[in-house]
């Protein structure tokens, strides 16, 4: 399933151009010396990726317990369930009662220091932007927590959520080199394949929850093949 959290990062991608596009193109980067210039995104993105594993990690704990309890199998049919409801509920639901409003001021926090950061050209500037940037809110990054949470450990969790971030760097990149590059009508589609996706990887998780003996995509549950494996001998 981790192979599902690059998928995600990459058709994902097109969304965060869109969502964070803004911060890509107006990184400060030094444009006259290419070496420079590379350097300075890669720590970009080692610090939006250093978010998102820290944010993999306290979640692959709460994932832990449930798989402790026994719950990892129900746990990964209801998060998959919840990701094709959350595509399925029209946008403008979401947008009457804003879940976000809670936490409206860390945001405005996050983005007076990014602000402040902005300013700066030093190399610890864009690992501080990268950062924060990572714990921006994003409908991508909760659909990828569900499955961060959903993994089997903590430490699978955070490669979770390090593997979206790498899906989202090569468009962020291009983001930053291009500028908006993409035509209006490529965006549309690219868009509408982004829920469908979703979706997909949802139902990968009911089924992956449900247990039917499907190798790498629905294995068997720990117990039936360890009992298999005594019937055998």
């Amino acid at each position: 399933m981790l192979w599902s959290a690059f998928i995600l990062g990459l058709l994902g991608s097109f969304h965060c151009v869109g969502m964070c596009g803004p911060i890509a193109f107006m990184l400060p980067v030094d444009r006259s010396n290419t070496t420079k210039k590379v350097f300075q995104i890669f720590i970009y993105h080692f610090g939006r990726l250093l978010a998102y594993s820290l944010i993999g990690l306290v979640f692959g704990l709460v994932g832990k317990s449930f798989y402790l309890f026994g719950f990892q199998q129900q746990l990964s049919i209801a998060i998959g369930i919840i990701m094709i409801i959350a595509i399925l509920i029209p946008q403008n639901l979401f947008q009457r009662y804003n879940f976000s409003k809670p936490v409206y001021k860390i945001i405005s926090k996050l983005k007076s220091r990014m602000g402040q950061a902005f300013k700066k050209k030093s190399p610890d500037t864009f690992l501080t932007i990268g950062f924060l940037n990572g714990f921006l809110p994003c409908g991508l990054v909760y659909m990828a927590v569900f499955g961060a949470i959903a993994s089997e450990n903590v430490a699978q969790a955070g490669l979770y959520m390090v593997l979206f971030g790498l899906g989202t760097i090569p468009l962020m990149t291009s983001a930053i080199y291009l500028g908006k590059f993409l035509n209006a009508t490529l965006k549309q589609r690219i868009q509408k394949a982004i829920p469908i996706m979703v979706v997909l990887i949802g139902i990968l998780f009911i089924m992956r929850g449900l247990g039917l003996g499907i190798p790498y995509i629905s294995p068997a549950p720990a117990t039936e093949m360890v009992s298999g494996a005594m019937e055998c001998h």
